[in-house]
């Protein structure tokens, strides 16, 4: 069984960053797909980002400039360092090998005035 500990949610004010890390338990975990999700209140799940076995990477076009999606194979972590974020990316954030049921728990990133 997989475990998936995320770290690094809280509340900021727009324009500020924040960085999310998500530790796997994976033993092969160099060789997986990881995924970060959201999901706002009233809205659906939205895929953030996905970082690659090779490295390569993809984001949301919601996103793609602010948020970057990182991995240390030696640490078996994922990041997501969040950028410029404002009241819309409020929501509770998650972690994911991509592709499977293995979720992180929630973490909640809140951006108010």
């Amino acid at each position: 069984q997989v475990q998936l500990v995320e770290s690094g949610g809280g509340l900021v004010q727009p324009g500020g960053s924040l960085r999310l890390s998500c530790a796997s338990s994976d033993d092969i975990f160099r060789l997986r797909a990881m995924a970060w999700p959201r999901q706002a209140p009233g809205k659906e799940r939205e895929f953030l980002a996905s970082i690659y076995n090779s490295g390569n990477t993809n984001y949301a076009d919601s996103v793609k400039g602010r948020f970057t999606i990182s991995r240390d194979n030696a640490k078996n972590t994922v990041y997501l360092q969040m950028n410029s974020l404002q009241p819309d990316d409020t929501a509770v954030y998650y972690c994911n090998r991509r592709g499977t049921h293995y979720w992180g728990k929630e973490t909640l990133v809140t951006v108010y005035s």
